[in-house]
C-alpha cells in the first residue's frame, strides 16, 4: 500500500491480540498480514461472466439469447472472465426486463442466478439493474391497461428481489427517471404508468415494493441526467420518504472525459445529499471519439470502431485521473466501469480489454491501483505481549503463521482491539 496516495479515511488501523488455540500469546512472531478483498466496490460489468457460469447449458443450447459471439470457445470466454476477477469485486448483471423475461411468466431466474452465485463464491459482489426503465422492457406488457402493467410491475420487483435475496442484495431499482414519462422514441409500458403516476409518485412505489421484499438490501436510484432535474427529483423522492440508500450516476463519457473540473463539480452537487455516491455505468473511449452533434449515444451506430495506440495512452489516463478523484471522495462507494471489453455497448472501444482479449493500458493502470498502490499485504511482528498494530485498507484479510490463518475485516467503526486466535 502506498499510504501517501491512499486517503486516509478508506484506512483503517487496530491492534491485534493474537494468540494460540489455547489462548498463548504469539510472542515475538513475523506474520503476514494479507488483504483479500477491498470494501470499496470497484466494479466493472459482468456480462461476460454469464457465459462462464452458465457455460453447461449454453454448450447444451448454443442460445444467442445467452451470447453475442456466433462461435462460443468456453477456454476464451474463461480468460477473459479471470482476467475480470483479477481486478474487479463488483458487477452489474443485466435484469432488463424484455430480456429477462421474454415471454410472461417465463424469466430467466436461474442464468443470473448461476452468475450471481459464481461472483460471490470468487468474492464480487453483483448488482441487480434494473427492476424498473421504460427502455429494453417487455413488449407483451403492452396487451395490458396502465392499472395492469402497474400491477405487474410491483409484483415482479417483488418476485425478483425476493428471489435473489442473499445472492444479490443490490439493484438499481429504477433507471433513468427523469427522461421517462417524456420519452418518445417509442410507445412503452413504463413511460405509460410514469405518466400516471408521476415521477416521483413511480418511485416511492417501486421502492416500496423493493424494500418490503428485501428490508436490509441497498437500493439505488439511477440516471444519465446529471442535470438539476435530476438533483430535484431526488429531492422530491427523499421529502416523500422514500428510502433511497444510494445516489447511482452515469458517465458514458464516449464524446470525450469531462475532466477533473466537471467531475468535481458534479460530486459537489449531489454530495448535500448525505448519501452514498455510486458512479455505475462510465465510459471512457480508447479511438476516435463520438462526434458532438450526437445528442442520443444509442443513434452513433458504426460498424468498426477500433481502439488505437494514442486513444489508449488517453483512455488509460483518464480512468486513472477519474478514479483517484472518486477514491478520494468519502461519500463514493463504488466505480463501475460499463464495458470490460471492446465491441460491447454501441461496438465502441470502450473496454479495458481488446475483443480478442488482449489487455489495454487503462487495465494495467488500474489493476495497479486496486491490487498494489491501493493494497496491503505486509509482513508484522507480535510484540512481548502477542499484541502487533496494523493498518490497511478496508476490506478483507487474512493473518498467516505457516499453516495457521485466520480471517479479519477492517471496516468503519469497527472495535480497534481484536483478539485474533492463530
Amino acid at each position: 500500500m502506498n499510504i501517501s496516495t491512499t486517503p486516509k479515511h478508506r484506512i483503517e488501523e487496530v491492534v491485534l491480540h493474537v494468540t494460540d488455540k489455547q489462548g498463548n500469546p504469539i510472542k515475538n512472531k513475523e506474520l503476514r498480514f494479507k488483504q483479500t478483498n477491498h470494501k470499496f466496490l470497484f466494479g466493472c460489468g459482468a456480462f461476460d461472466i454469464q457465459l462462464y457460469a452458465n457455460k453447461d447449458e449454453i454448450e447444451k443450447k448454443k442460445s444467442e439469447d445467452l451470447t453475442h459471439m456466433p462461435n462460443f470457445d468456453i477456454n476464451f470466454v474463461k480468460e477473459r472472465v479471470d482476467k475480470w476477477f483479477d481486478v474487479f469485486n463488483y458487477g452489474t448483471l443485466p435484469f432488463y426486463w424484455g430480456f429477462f423475461e421474454p415471454k410472461e411468466g417465463s424469466p430467466l431466474t436461474q442464468d443470473r442466478m448461476n452468475t450471481a452465485k459464481y461472483m460471490k463464491e470468487r468474492g464480487a459482489v453483483a448488482k441487480g439493474h434494473p427492476l424498473c426503465w421504460h427502455t429494453c422492457c417487455a413488449d407483451w406488457l403492452m396487451d395490458y391497461d396502465n392499472d395492469t402493467i402497474f400491477k405487474k410491475q410491483i409484483e415482479r420487483i417483488h418476485r425478483d428481489v425476493t428471489d435473489f435475496k442473499g445472492t444479490i442484495d443490490m439493484w438499481d431499482v429504477i433507471n433513468e427517471v427523469v427522461i421517462m414519462p417524456i420519452f418518445d422514441k417509442y410507445d412503452n409500458a413504463i413511460t405509460r404508468i410514469c405518466k400516471d403516476k408521476g415521477r416521483v409518485g413511480l418511485v416511492k412505489e417501486v421502492f416500496a415494493a423493493a424494500k418490503e421484499s428485501n428490508p436490509d438490501g441497498i437500493f439505488l436510484i439511477n440516471d444519465f441526467n446529471l442535470s438539476t432535474n435530476y438533483e430535484i427529483l431526488i429531492d422530491g423522492c427523499l421529502n416523500a420518504g422514500v428510502p433511497i440508500n444510494a445516489i447511482g450516476l452515469q458517465t458514458h463519457q464516449h464524446q470525450g472525459y469531462m475532466g477533473e473540473e466537471k467531475l468535481r463539480e458534479v460530486l459537489k452537487r449531489y454530495e448535500h445529499f448525505g448519501l452514498p455516491l455510486h458512479f455505475t455505468e462510465n465510459t471512457l473511449i480508447s479511438g476516435d471519439l463520438m462526434p458532438d452533434y450526437i445528442v442520443d449515444l444509442n443513434d452513433w451506430q458504426v460498424d468498426e470502431w477500433p481502439s488505437t495506440p494514442e486513444g489508449e495512452a488517453r483512455q488509460a489516463k483518464e480512468w486513472e485521473e477519474m478514479y483517484r478523484i472518486l477514491y478520494d471522495h468519502p461519500l463514493v462507494e463504488a466505480v463501475t466501469g460499463w464495458d470490460f471489453a471492446d465491441g460491447a455497448w454501441l461496438n465502441a472501444p470502450s473496454g479495458l480489454i481488446k475483443k480478442d482479449n488482449t489487455l489495454k493500458p487503462a487495465y494495467h493502470k488500474l489493476k495497479s491501483m486496486i491490487k498494489d498502490e491501493w493494497w496491503t499485504d505486509i509482513t508484522v511482528k507480535t510484540d512481548d505481549n502477542g499484541n502487533v498494530l496494523v493498518s490497511g485498507v478496508r476490506g478483507e484479510y487474512e493473518l498467516v503463521d505457516g499453516d495457521s490463518v485466520a480471517n479479519i475485516t477492517l471496516s468503519k467503526g469497527m472495535e480497534k482491539n481484536l483478539h485474533i486466535e492463530l
